[in-house]
């Protein structure tokens, strides 16, 4: 069954050089191919600042970020690509995530007496994590940590499910490993996942 997706490119920079760019790219080739809808968003290439107090936070968001939003509403899955910077989300990616929580928009926190309640109720997400060491030793050693965080504070706390997730490590081994990365990444839009 086609899918309607959200793929969201969560490299800062906005140069079409970044393996994460390549990596989108190939996500929405495979995911053309197998018939399904995509919306792209890149994040570097987006206009916003960083939130500075919580009276923000519960605003509406900047006019991009608020087209985000409309996008992730229509879409059944959504695909965050970033890369790992100091051991988690490079500070842009993170901003442009509490922008999207702007408003209510991902979790309903004026609930009385109640947990928040989960605005993304129905939807899937896959995250996709980049990073120079290999991606056991991030598993092993660092034991995900903060993917895990990612996935349960934001992702889980908002009511996608399930959120997978796949881990590209030693991304600049050799150009035959970054080849096997991209198949699997059509591969992945192709299902729609």
């Amino acid at each position: 069954m086609a899918r309607s997706i959200l793929l969201v490119n969560g490299h800062p920079d906005p140069s079409k050089e970044r393996f994460c760019h390549a990596l989108c790219n190939a996500y929405q080739e495979g995911a053309h191919e197998g018939g399904n809808a995509v919306a792209r968003v890149d994040i570097g290439a987006l206009e916003f600042a960083f939130l500075e107090n919580a009276q923000a936070f519960v605003t509406p968001p900047p006019v991009d970020i608020a087209a985000v939003q409309a996008m992730l509403e229509r879409a059944d899955h959504m695909v965050l690509v970033h890369p790992l910077w100091l051991g988690t989300l490079p500070a842009r990616t993170k901003a442009f995530l509490e922008h999207l929580a702007r408003n209510d928009f991902l979790v309903k926190t004026e609930v009385k007496g109640m947990w928040p309640a989960k605005r993304m109720r129905g939807k899937s997400a896959r995250i996709v994590m980049t990073m120079g060491m290999p991606g056991f030793a991030y598993n092993i050693f660092y034991r995900a940590h903060s993917l895990k965080a990612l996935e349960a504070g934001i992702f889980q706390m908002a009511g996608f499910k399930p959120v997978q997730h796949t881990i590209f490590g030693a991304i600049d081994f050799s150009a035959e490993s970054r080849q096997r990365m991209l198949t699997k990444m059509r591969a992945l839009g192709r299902a729609g996942k």
